[in-house]
């Protein structure tokens, strides 16, 4: 198998488990070794007494693409630390698109970089991740 069908196997498996990203709605649009891609539609129920997007939700945008990134490799990896600096104020009805890029991966800890950005294109947010390697796959691995 080769990493982007391991990358795309891997995605696969994690997507049919994580009924989250199911449930909001989040859909994986490309996936290959260290990155990821994800969107979002931002509904009605997603937005906060400001009539704004919550930011928890882009948050969840962002960590669920880095979640994606991060184990393309089919070595269970989660999330060690992260920060979320929102940017601009998300209306409803907009697309969001998130963008994970491995910046990092030495020994079992990654560092990723996600930029979520708008149906135009400017970036609403900018998230980072530290991913910590931990025992297990997520593909069984053929002997």
């Amino acid at each position: 198998m080769t990493p982007e069908e391991l990358a795309n196997a891997t995605a696969q498996a994690m997507y049919e488990a994580d009924a989250c990203s199911r449930a909001l709605g989040l859909e994986l649009t490309e996936v290959r070794p260290g990155y990821a891609c994800m969107q979002m539609n931002v509904r009605d129920d997603f937005l906060n007494g400001h009539g704004i997007c919550h930011g928890g939700l882009i948050f969840t945008l962002a960590d669920s693409t880095f979640a994606f990134a991060c184990n393309s490799y089919n070595i269970n990896t989660v999330a060690a630390g992260c920060s979320i600096e929102f940017l601009r104020a998300v209306k409803g009805g907009d697309r969001l698109s998130a963008e994970a890029v491995e910046q990092s991966l030495t020994g079992r800890t990654g560092i990723y970089d996600i930029r979520v950005t708008n149906r135009e294109g400017e970036t609403v947010a900018m998230f980072r991740g530290k991913s910590s390697q931990i025992k297990g796959n997520l593909v069984p691995m053929e002997s």
